[in-house]
């Protein structure tokens, strides 16, 4: 199989690339992808791995900002992550991750995710660690705590010791799922 990865901001894909990698999308996640999940993945770095059939994986690196001990940090989000069926388990995740991991390393202070139950696992293995701590946003009325994403939450510091999980991350406002 031969394999074409290719690191592409938002601005500079066509709408046909749009189009594929949002039926990727809905596909992997089984029709469960929204409009604002697909929004949290534009205005970034898209990740894109194209085989013989195409669009073959997806992933982006958006950038967001976190509170955390009285400094705002600014973070490689990663959204968006899919795989195509016939090609899930044969390594594909792990390349977007590498590319994405790339970019977050090169640019930011911290990379962070939101994990399914099925993806923690691609995540934990490549050395995310699930934060510890609190989870919260900085909404329209003020801090607001997000317990539902306690655990689910993973972090990557560009440098160790950088975070301290006494201390809470307050992740900017979104709409939809904030994280």
């Amino acid at each position: 199989m031969t394999l074409r990865l290719r690191t592409v901001h938002t601005a500079d894909l066509t709408p046909a690339e749009l189009r594929a990698a949002r039926e990727l999308l809905d596909a992997a996640f089984g029709g469960d992808f929204s409009e604002e999940d697909w929004d949290h993945g534009l205005g970034g770095l898209h990740v894109l791995v194209h085989d013989e059939r195409g669009l073959a994986a997806h992933g982006s690196v958006i950038q967001r900002r976190v509170l955390h001990r009285g400094r705002s940090l600014r973070v490689g989000y990663v959204e968006a992550v899919g795989v195509r069926a016939d090609v899930r388990r044969s390594g594909l995740g792990g390349r977007v991750m590498a590319e994405a991991e790339r970019i977050i390393e090169g640019a930011y202070a911290l990379g962070a995710l939101s994990a399914s139950e099925e993806g923690a696992a691609l995540y934990a293995g490549r050395g995310w660690q699930s934060w510890p701590g609190r989870i919260c946003a900085l909404g329209p009325a003020g801090v607001v705590r997000l317990p539902e994403e306690e655990g689910t939450t993973f972090v990557r510091p560009a440098s160790a010791g950088s975070l301290d999980p006494a201390y809470e991350l307050v992740f900017d406002w979104r709409e939809g799922d904030v994280l």
